[in-house]
């Protein structure tokens, strides 16, 4: 199919007089990874189930999978696979018995092929019949992703599915993210985790229910136009408070041994770094997503209290 997955238009939500979502209008192809990032509470879980008509915005419209998300949320649901951030299935069951119930629930056919199928695609075989409650976070993710799959979605929705997976886990999850994607299955997947963004096709950044920039990771970099010196030596935190004060310095961020410090203006960056880091090794760097991430932001307004 060559229609987009999801192409919605000026989605606008409001709790309680907030509004969480202001005005979000985006496009996601057949088989991408779409990454959502953005601060705690920024709304990227709520404008996720708008544009998949599992809530009903405020205003917009738009389509999901070919179906309006204003009038036929009923048939968006049977192809979507959602899987939230708390690990939601039965601790004392199996593996197998967690997997069997969904798929009554479903009602599907077959169902012990289907979930003997499910349990071989995702390496679960030598696990099947361990009770869920004994698994490990990765572990568990696996049968969540699983359980997702079963209905054969078209579209999935992961809110932070690796948060607290180690690393390990998490790179193996997201080679079966891939995989689905190039069997045609899109991808709406929320992470802070900035190794993970940069594995999505494309990125959408949400502060505080606003989208303040979408693309490639590269060009969510370049959109930014900040330019980054690395600075290593002794007493970088007493550096730090002293660059921060200067207005050609739009931010700086610790790295390990280096103080990345950034700014709009590469020659009034250099002349103020160059100028206060006397004794200081400074080199260009590239600027990096976790370095626009943060400078993103710290540049966001909080909307608490805005009306619809």
């Amino acid at each position: 199919m060559t229609d987009p997955a999801i192409d919605v238009k000026h989605l606008c939500k409001s709790f309680h007089g907030r509004r969480v979502v202001d005005d979000v209008s985006l496009t996601v192809g057949r088989g991408e990874i779409y990454g959502f990032l953005g601060p705690n509470g920024s709304g990227k879980t709520t404008s996720i189930r708008l544009m998949c008509g599992l809530l009903t915005p405020d205003k917009g419209s738009g389509t999901c999978l070919g179906f309006d998300i204003l009038q036929e949320s009923a048939s968006i649901k049977r192809r979507v696979g959602y899987m939230t951030q708390r690990f939601s299935f039965w601790e004392d069951l199996t593996i197998r018995e967690n997997l069997e119930f969904v798929a009554r629930l479903y009602e599907m056919d077959r169902r012990r092929e289907t979930v003997d199928l499910a349990i071989e695609n995702l390496g679960l075989q030598g696990r099947a019949n361990q009770l869920a409650g004994s698994l490990s976070g990765g572990w568990k993710q696996r049968l969540a992703l699983a359980a997702c799959m079963l209905h054969k979605p078209e579209l999935l929705l992961l809110d932070e599915p690796t948060a607290g997976v180690d690393p390990t886990a998490r790179r193996d999850y997201w080679e079966e993210l891939h995989k689905l994607a190039a069997q045609g299955i899109s991808v709406l997947v929320s992470t802070h985790y900035m190794d993970e963004a940069e594995r999505c096709h494309k990125l959408a950044y949400i502060a505080y229910g606003k989208l303040l920039a979408t693309g490639t990771a590269q060009e969510i970099v370049a959109s930014q136009k900040l330019f980054t010196l690395a600075v290593r030596g002794d007493g970088l935190a007493a550096l730090a408070a002293r660059l921060e004060a200067m207005p050609e310095v739009a931010q700086t961020v610790m790295f390990g041994t280096a103080l990345h410090v950034s700014g709009t203006d590469e020659s009034a960056l250099q002349g103020a770094v160059n100028g206060t880091s006397s004794g200081y090794e400074v080199t260009p760097v590239e600027t990096g997503l976790e370095d626009v991430f943060i400078y993103m932001m710290n540049h966001s307004r909080d909307n608490f209290g805005a009306r619809p």
